[in-house]
């Protein structure tokens, strides 16, 4: 059978795997267009700090990854100011939680290798339960996502300009960042929190060199999140070695020649 769908593993991976790309390909679009690929960095890692905690108070590790990331991201949110513009703050606020993630493994090492699969994630490993949940966030986020559509967008490209239309953009920063923490949520176990960006900014990141239309930027994104996961999988069930290895690879292979093709066609248009 294609892809090794009489196992369960395999179902649950390509069920869960595609879920997920879905929805950071779509929040990922506008992360990379607002400039806060930084903050989803620091989020996918304060994740890591809650998996080591749980641990550490006999929790699931996921129950952490949740509670902490979400709790981040919306601490994050309000502080005050744009995300964008906060990238020293974040930054050191990512130390001292790696520092504390680091002491929980230190003083907890039973089940320390739970806490070390969400560094780097492990997408066979998705249980059904996890695939349910997945397609439920993956399904709850986008409806989120097409509600704050028009806001964000104009927010976005001009936040002076929405402000003074009357879009509370400090409202709308505060969403927007909780709907990008219930997407890293969901995505580390799956890719890893050192790896999240495959998903979150690479198909994203391509997108937008290719298309200069959101709409179409985010279709693109989403059919990119797709392949790479697609692809990842299918590379690991008849190549080896990780799936998230390989869906790094191509995420970062499609970036490059994105790159690649809108030099050519700008060397194009100028001759």
């Amino acid at each position: 059978m294609i892809l090794g769908l009489e196992y369960g593993f395999m179902r649950h991976a390509l069920a869960a795997g595609s879920a997920i790309a879905v929805l950071s390909a779509a929040v990922g679009y506008f992360i990379t267009l607002r400039r806060q690929a930084f903050a989803a960095h620091a989020l996918s890692h304060v994740g890591f700090t809650g998996a080591a905690g749980a641990i550490l108070l006999g929790l699931s590790p996921y129950l952490g990854l949740f509670t902490f990331t979400l709790a981040s991201g919306a601490a994050l949110a309000l502080t005050g100011g744009r995300i964008r513009q906060r990238d020293v703050g974040i930054g050191m606020v990512l130390m001292f939680a790696l520092g504390l993630g680091v002491l929980f493994l230190n003083l907890y090492t039973a089940n320390a290798q739970s806490a070390m699969s969400i560094l780097f994630g492990s997408i066979v490993g998705i249980t059904s339960e996890q695939a349910a949940l997945s397609l439920l966030v993956c399904v709850a986020g986008l409806a989120g996502l097409a509600l704050l559509y028009r806001p964000l967008c104009f927010a976005s490209f001009n936040p002076e300009g929405a402000q003074a239309r009357g879009v509370n953009t400090r409202r709308l920063d505060v969403l927007f960042i909780l709907l990008v923490a219930a997407t890293v949520a969901i995505a580390v176990p799956v890719i890893g929190a050192l790896l999240i960006f495959a998903l979150l900014v690479g198909p994203a990141a391509t997108a937008q060199t290719l298309s200069r239309s959101v709409a179409g930027g985010i279709g693109l994104s989403v059919a990119l999140g797709l392949v790479v996961t697609w692809g990842g999988l299918a590379a690991a069930y008849y190549i080896g070695f990780p799936a998230s290895t390989w869906i790094a690879s191509l995420s970062f292979g499609f970036y490059l020649l994105g790159h690649a093709w809108r030099a050519w066609r700008g060397g194009t248009a100028q001759g």
